[in-house]
């Protein structure tokens, strides 16, 4: 949705620098909430703009009939001048100011135009024009609203640092790096049937990427290579867990008796066909022949009676039935990693290859990095990016369709443009826009590809925090920067994202383990993977323990209880904390992790477990932002505003579908068959 933002032109320009050794700034600038009327000029009006009135959001706005843009600011013309010719002149302008520009041009030269005529043009690199609207659209409909403000300026201090050495992204590379992913997948997936005749656990390979990448070296942005100890402790436990077979929730006394009986079956038949002890073979073949007699003559037992029992078995047998199958998962866990690291040979030399073939080569001396403090600015590369290839652009109604050689990702069209704005803020290297839509392609792929391409699957990763809780925050604490987001999901253009190579062109500022900020206020909600959210704890309380400026995490995680995970319980008791508070569950919202693709309807759902806020400041920072009692009552009172009585979103799903059911897939307790490393509702990943 086109947003106040576009009526505000400021860069990220004026808040890179502070002064050689300050780290002192002002407040945030708050986004601007009221605009005085005014009339159009004459050049407006020729240009086919109008004011009109939105009686949803009481205020006025700007519709042009030739383009079928509309705005919430007063549209400027003449802001970027013709450079020989209009083809060129297009080159200068971000996509959004293009509108302004080619309906000022048609009406100099007298060409006929309606509002079905495809004047805009998608891209300066993909020849020929297409409509930028589609004809079914309202044309007299406001805008929509935004789940973003990227007016926020950053109150974020870092020390000036040296460009990344990230290989630049490119399409091709980026689509060989997602069918290797794929071809992994399926390689965990055929293990998985074939070792131990299970499906592989929901999401376990997500979580494998996030866990490895806590510990990784190696040189890929998305896919392990270089990790120590090989046998990821993440896949290792989810695997485990679902052996001999997959436990899931139980709601009827029939389905946990036959439960019963499958897992006594699998137990005593995988005892029998592996390399077990005889006291093994004994303890299970009598506490399985128990059971089945108990099943034959017990036939008025309850749903709870069959689960204690289980809850029996499985404590009599878990051990012995663990101790047969280890040899065989730690070969799975091992095996996927030997062939990530050979994907990621195969794709850093072709990477190299097509650099060379650009005459660019890495090696280059770095610049030098004056010790000072600055305001923190996106991640740069070392390393020019090559030329891009061609990628189309097509709109079918709201949904942006970008293709490069057959392969498609979409993003809605109000997501689209939020991606320009970021670009624009923060891209240095790109000002015609000629590398903008590769790079968007690039982009999306990526956290497609991290996704996964089952129903559903990996939204849990990307969810953020409702609107009027990034507000409240902001405004109460002075919060301008998330430490684990994407440029999908942001609410600010300054934050952290798994992918420095493809995020920093819109705002990234790299991985938040690789971030190391002075000062400022924050907010942190992690993966739900357990070794992730232990290493965020670490971070956090080296980053307090150096710094005597004002600094500020305020963190969101899940309140697991059943066990307490041990970032809970270091947070817990941290010399750090300042305050602690619980969002009870079913009574606050997220956004969906799919929100720059999913329907309106399906953009918000309910928190199905507690969420603990955790207040981590050192002395300056909780002297600045103290978590006083009005404070915390005005965030609590914001997680009330439920997103379905939302002018944009809509109705919000109940928490069973996407990362809602992710969430409640977590069994941290025994008879539970899934692990504890599902993010839902939150932010997403950064390692």
């Amino acid at each position: 949705m086109t947003s106040e933002n576009h009526g505000t032109l400021k860069g990220d320009a004026a808040l890179v620098m502070s002064p050689s050794g300050s780290s002192s700034q002002g407040q945030p600038h708050l986004p601007s909430t009221s605009k005085p009327i005014q009339e159009l000029p004459d050049e407006l009006i020729q240009a086919g703009w109008s004011k009109c009135w939105s009686k949803r959001e009481n205020r006025p706005y700007y519709f042009n009939r030739f383009t079928n843009q509309s705005l919430w600011e007063m549209p400027v013309l003449g802001q970027h001048d013709v450079i020989v010719s209009c083809l060129r002149g297009l080159h200068c302008a971000p996509l959004h100011r293009i509108f302004t520009f080619i309906s000022c041009r048609l009406c100099q030269v007298d060409t006929p135009v309606t509002p079905t005529t495809p004047t805009i043009p998608i891209s300066p690199s993909t020849p020929g024009t297409k409509p930028w609207s589609s004809s079914t659209e309202d044309k007299h409909a406001p805008p929509p609203l935004v789940y973003w403000d990227l007016d926020v300026q950053t109150n974020a201090v870092i020390r000036e640092r040296a460009p990344a050495d990230y290989l630049p992204p490119h399409p091709e590379i980026e689509l060989q790096r997602a069918q290797l992913t794929t071809k992994l997948r399926q390689h965990y997936h055929e293990l998985c049937n074939q070792r131990e005749g299970i499906e592989p656990p929901r999401e376990s390979f997500n979580r494998w990427l996030l866990e490895r990448k806590v510990v990784d070296k190696g040189c890929d942005p998305l896919l392990p290579s270089d990790c120590d100890p090989v046998i990821s402790p993440s896949m290792f436990r989810e695997v485990m867990n679902d052996i001999p077979i997959r436990l899931s929730r139980i709601k009827y006394k029939e389905e946990a008796r036959k439960l019963l009986f499958k897992y006594a079956e699998a137990a005593k038949k995988m005892i029998d066909s592996r390399n077990a002890t005889p006291e093994s073979r004994k303890v299970v073949k009598w506490n399985v022949e128990d059971t089945m007699n108990w099943l034959r003559k017990d036939h008025s037992a309850s749903k709870e009676d069959y689960m204690d029992r289980l809850e029996h078995l499985r404590k009599q047998c878990g051990p012995h039935v663990a101790a047969v199958a280890k040899d065989s998962i730690e070969g799975i866990c091992t095996k996927i990693y030997h062939i990530s690291a050979e994907y990621v040979r195969r794709i850093r030399q072709a990477h190299l290859n097509l650099l060379k073939d650009c005459n660019i080569t890495d090696g280059a001396e770095a610049p030098e990095v004056q010790d000072r403090l600055v305001y923190c600015y996106p991640i740069r590369l070392a390393l020019p990016s090559p030329p891009q290839p061609r990628v189309e652009l097509h709109f079918e109604n709201e949904i942006a369709c970008l293709r490069y050689k057959g392969e498609m990702v979409k993003v809605n069209r109000n997501y689209f443009s939020k991606l320009e704005l970021l670009y624009r803020y923060s891209c240095i290297d790109d000002p015609r826009f000629e590398k903008f839509l590769s790079r968007v392609w690039c982009l999306i792929k990526r956290y497609q590809v991290m996704f996964g391409s089952g129903v559903n699957e990996g939204t849990g990763l990307q969810g953020a925090l409702p609107v009027p809780v990034f507000e409240a925050l902001h405004k109460q604490f002075g919060v301008s920067f998330e430490c684990f987001a994407s440029p999908l999901n942001c609410y600010f253009k300054q934050f952290c994202s798994a992918f420095p190579d493809t995020d920093g062109f819109f705002g990234s500022r790299g991985p938040f383990l690789s971030f190391s900020p002075v000062s400022g206020s924050f907010e942190a909600n992690p993966p739900f993977c357990e070794e992730l959210m232990d290493a965020m704890v670490t971070h956090f309380e080296e980053l307090l323990e150096r710094s005597s400026e004002p600094l500020s995490f305020i963190i969101f995680v899940p309140e697991w209880r059943d066990p307490p995970t041990p970032a809970l319980i270091r947070m817990e008791s941290s010399p750090f904390r300042r305050h602690q508070l619980t969002v009870s569950a079913f009574e606050h919202e997220y956004r969906s992790g799919s929100q720059h693709i999913c329907k309106r309807e399906d953009m918000y759902y309910k928190a199905v477990h507690s969420t603990a806020v955790i207040f981590l400041q050192n002395a300056a920072g909780f002297a600045k932002w103290e978590p006083t009692p009005e404070r915390v009552q005005e965030l609590l009172g914001a997680y009330r505003i439920s997103g379905r009585s939302l002018a944009s979103p809509g109705p919000s799903s109940t928490g069973t579908g996407g990362a809602g059911g992710d969430r409640d897939s977590r069994m941290r307790q025994d008879q539970g068959g899934g692990s504890p490393m599902e993010k839902s509702g939150l932010d997403t990943l950064s390692v």
